[in-house]
């Protein structure tokens, strides 16, 4: 039996890694952490654990309790605030306690966190980021107005779920946006909402051995349809980023095509996706792969892509007292 360790069973993140375990032939025992006793993957699992958040002192500590009791073979990290913890704490913990931590250096972590630095990154790799610029550096922000003019799009550096961004079609618009707020980044508004791509690469040994694109619609930030299928061009595209970037395991590249049907990435994750078990339910379920690249030395395969329409909805999970009282 594999024992595997999910934090984040809050998170959509979280509650994707747990359902493309469920979907794994391997002998898994599934163990869940979250700070709220409400999160229902805590429920989906072998064992549920009630851990402090990531900015808590007390999580890191927390954190090695709950690997000191379940031993797991390896930890998949299922929030964007964990992962410069696991990131930093990596090597210390699979030391002190023979398990494995999937999760990018450092440095990855730090560019795919940021906006900007995604920006700086690929552009410097030259793979056609949107222009970008800071609203601290007025220079640089009027060159981008007069050499595109308007619309824009306004984000925060560090975020998720398109949350706090808008698209601004004048000056006044802009000034609006940006008035009393830190931390932005205003950039290059590319394509529409049926160019809109997400995609996941599998990446060990400094290379990308797997990859897939999905098309999909968004709902509040969040896909809420996806179109499979293979995407050949694309991929290849994407194959190309994620040889540059040097993941450890997965990554996922958000993207729009241009007029030329070039993919401009506008976001980086060092991590799974939020699509990873629709990714799944397509015969690409990364999360399986890694685990049997990581503990079985098994050798990634790049999966047969079946061409698809999923479609995402609500479900729901009742939970009974006896069940909050076998939370640790």
């Amino acid at each position: 039996m594999i024992t595997v360790l999910v934090t984040g069973a809050g998170a959509l993140l979280g509650q994707g890694i747990v359902r493309s375990l469920q979907r794994s032939s391997l002998p898994l025992r599934i163990v869940t952490a979250d700070p709220s006793p409400l999160s229902a993957a805590l429920f989906w699992g072998d064992q549920g654990y009630l851990i402090e958040r990531a900015d808590h002192p007390a999580y890191l500590d927390r954190l090695e309790d709950v690997i000191r009791a379940e031993r797991p073979a390896i930890v998949l990290v299922g929030t964007d605030v964990e992962l410069p913890v696991f990131a930093r704490e990596r090597h210390a913990l699979e030391g002190r306690h023979s398990t494995r931590i999937l999760v990018s250096s450092p440095q990855v972590v730090s560019v795919a966190d940021d906006k900007y630095l995604t920006y700086e990154f690929l552009a410097r790799a030259g793979l056609a980021p949107p222009a970008s610029a800071l609203p601290e550096q007025p220079d640089a922000l009027d060159s981008l107005i007069d050499e595109l003019g308007f619309p824009l799009v306004v984000k925060p550096r560090i975020g998720a779920r398109s949350i706090g961004m808008s698209v601004v079609r004048s000056r006044a618009e802009l000034d609006v946006a940006l008035a009393g707020k830190d931390g932005l980044l205003v950039q290059e508004c590319i394509g529409d909402d049926t160019s809109e791509y997400t995609a996941g690469v599998i990446a060990f040994d400094g290379a990308v051995q797997a990859a897939i694109v999905m098309r999909r619609d968004l709902r509040d930030g969040n896909t809420y349809r996806a179109f499979v299928e293979p995407f050949e061009p694309l991929r290849a595209a994407v194959v190309a980023m994620g040889d540059v970037l040097q993941p450890y395991g997965p990554a996922n590249f958000q993207f729009r095509l241009d007029e030329e049907g070039t993919p401009r990435v506008f976001e980086i994750n060092a991590r799974f996706s939020g699509t990873t078990p629709l990714r799944a339910l397509a015969g690409f379920n990364e999360v399986d792969i890694c685990l049997r690249r990581i503990l079985l030395d098994e050798p990634v395969i790049q999966p047969l892509i079946q061409s698809m329409t999923i479609l995402r909805y609500w479900s729901e999970i009742a939970i009974q007292p006896a069940d909050l009282n076998q939370l640790k």
